[in-house]
């Protein structure tokens, strides 16, 4: 497989990118391990790898192309094939990124009520039990139980500044890449 970086082609400013890949045959841009039929394959790894990496090297809005230039054609057009299962696939992928964005806002939910309970429950007990008492023991407490409340805020404070934005970038790229047009060109032809 050989590929090479998105170009510009000319006379298609809505679709100012393409993704050009070179392939022996059409078997290089399925996973041979996979057993189902081809509109419902899953792409070769090193193909996915690349389509993706490029698309996210691109502006989220940007319009982007695939382009398949096949060495062997089969005996029948492929194109339509290979466009449908390039859609599914990444049709697939996308929601999947959105099922486990889901699950990651779950997840800072519940780490954000058992967060925000335990920071609650130390700030109480600070505040009934230690607040007069000046003891070196009980300033020790007192700064431990402040520090762990809010270490408990570490884990829903990361999903909600930092987790959560690559999976909206990775699920938009996914859907651009549903969406996106393909083009099977025979090499030597196009």
């Amino acid at each position: 497989m050989r590929s090479s970086a998105p170009g510009k082609p000319a006379g298609d400013p809505a679709h100012s990118h393409s993704i050009k890949l070179r392939l022996r045959d059409i078997n290089q841009l399925f996973n041979s391990m996979d057993p189902s039929p081809f509109i419902e394959k899953d792409l070769d790894s090193d193909a996915e790898e690349f389509i993706v990496g490029w698309a996210h090297e691109l502006s989220p809005d940007a319009p982007v192309r695939l382009r398949i230039y096949l060495d062997q054609w089969p005996a029948e057009d492929p194109t339509e094939m290979i466009r449908q299962a390039v859609h599914n696939y990444f049709a697939h992928r996308a929601s999947l990124t959105e099922m486990e964005f889901r699950r990651l806002m779950n997840q800072g939910r519940t780490s954000l009520l058992i967060g925000s309970v335990f920071l609650s429950g130390c700030l109480i007990i600070i505040s009934t039990l230690l607040s007069g008492n000046a003891a070196t023991w009980a300033v020790m407490l007192r700064e431990s139980l402040t520090i762990a409340g809010w270490v408990a805020m570490w884990r829903p404070m990361q999903i909600y500044l930092y987790d959560w934005w690559p999976l909206r970038r990775r699920g938009r790229v996914y859907t651009k890449l549903a969406h996106m047009p393909v083009e099977v060109i025979q090499h030597g032809k196009g």
